[in-house]
């Protein structure tokens, strides 16, 4: 008898090859189209993306559905995110949907249904493996593995998965290439294999990230200030900034001079930032991560591993430990972590877990911050 998958249909490329490797390979498939939240300013984008899903299934001979978790999304994505940057801390909200939207609601509805698997259009791979990382004896677990392409691997969303998740989740396009991706798109006569992958969050659409956030907090212009306190400049409101950000805010400059200034401290009380034309200032080489989050099982500690503290920057060597109760890393190099981002540890290829930033820093620029 065929096993049952409910694949989340986004109206996207990836996600309707998905559906559509999945039916060659003999799975019973219903495509799901998952309709989340949009704010009643910003111009409709669902019922299109919705269109496109019904249009694949249609090609396909599949069953389609719909699933409405607006109001989930609204209160573990959106909620989240605003408190958040409230607080002058810059959230991860594709982490937030992965966990609670995907791999929870959807999840939920999907087994209720009487799925045996979801599955969704993520560059990432899982694979049965064995417990050598954990302090427990030698156990087949599932494992979470990057995907095949470097260049679309999104693993770093996902950290959140747990083994329950994995068992029941299927990455069809996960050992592929996005040009493969494509090829197949055209093999199959899907209806979308011309379309273009969507950009930022889903939900904002073509509204930037100020108009967003002015809608449900107040933004005010504020003071950029260099390190030694002198204000050069001017920005939009301190909530909008992270960490390591290069762009958004003015400051006074010779002519033709473009060295950049890095932001290295957000002060939300004063609705202040400070800058830095050193990169290093930036930069930790120690920090703490909150809610830490093993895959596949806590590891023995101290671990040596790969870190990534933003999504597409280039893994770097590091040492995990637990420290005070909590989770500690040491940077063998200073890296940009931003409060409120995803720290995702790996052992090559294989995502062990994460957690999020939390500042415990030293560095007397961002002895400012404020995340109360």
């Amino acid at each position: 008898m065929s096993k049952t998958v409910f694949v989340g249909l986004s109206g996207g490329v990836d996600s309707a090859v998905s559906a559509a490797l999945l039916k060659e390979q003999g799975y019973n498939v219903a495509g799901v189209f998952i309709k989340i939240w949009q704010p009643e300013f910003i111009e409709c984008t669902w019922a299109k993306d919705r269109l496109d899903a019904m249009r694949v299934c249609v090609s396909l001979g599949i069953p389609f559905q719909e699933i409405d978790l607006s109001s989930d999304y609204k209160r573990t994505v959106v909620d989240d995110m605003i408190s958040a940057y409230s607080r002058g801390i810059t959230p991860n909200p594709d982490v937030l949907c992965n966990r609670h939207i995907k791999f929870g609601s959807f999840m939920n509805y999907a087994r209720k249904e009487g799925a045996d698997y979801i599955a969704t259009g993520h560059y990432a791979r899982v694979a049965l493996g064995d417990r050598r990382f954990t302090q427990k004896e030698p156990k087949n677990v599932y494992k979470l593995l990057r995907g095949s392409d470097n260049n679309k691997d999104q693993s770093y969303f996902l950290y959140l998965l747990k083994q329950d998740d994995l068992v029941h989740t299927l990455f069809p396009v996960g050992n592929l290439l996005k040009s493969e991706v494509r090829k197949l798109a055209a093999k199959f006569s899907l209806p979308v294999a011309e379309k273009s992958d969507s950009q930022g969050l889903c939900f904002v659409g073509d509204v930037t990230m100020k108009d967003f956030l002015s809608r449900y907090m107040k933004l005010d212009e504020g003071k950029v200030i260099d390190t030694n306190g002198t204000c050069i400049g001017s920005h939009e409101g301190a909530a909008l900034y992270t960490i390591g950000q290069r762009h958004g805010f003015t400051t006074e400059r010779l002519a033709g001079d473009r060295t950049p200034y890095y932001v290295v401290s957000v002060n939300i009380p004063a609705n202040t930032i400070t800058v830095s034309t050193r990169r290093d200032d930036a930069t930790q080489k120690d920090i703490r991560i909150d809610s830490m989050h093993w895959i596949s099982g806590a590891p023995e500690m101290p671990l040596r591993a790969q870190t990534q503290a933003r999504y597409r920057e280039k893994p770097s060597e590091a040492t995990i430990s637990v420290e005070g109760g909590g989770v500690s890393v040491a940077f063998d190099e200073p890296q940009i972590a931003a409060a409120g981002q995803s720290i995702v540890v790996y052992n090559d290829d294989t995502c062990l877990g994460g957690g999020t930033i939390e500042y415990q820093s030293t560095n007397e620029f961002q002895s400012t911050n404020n995340y109360e």
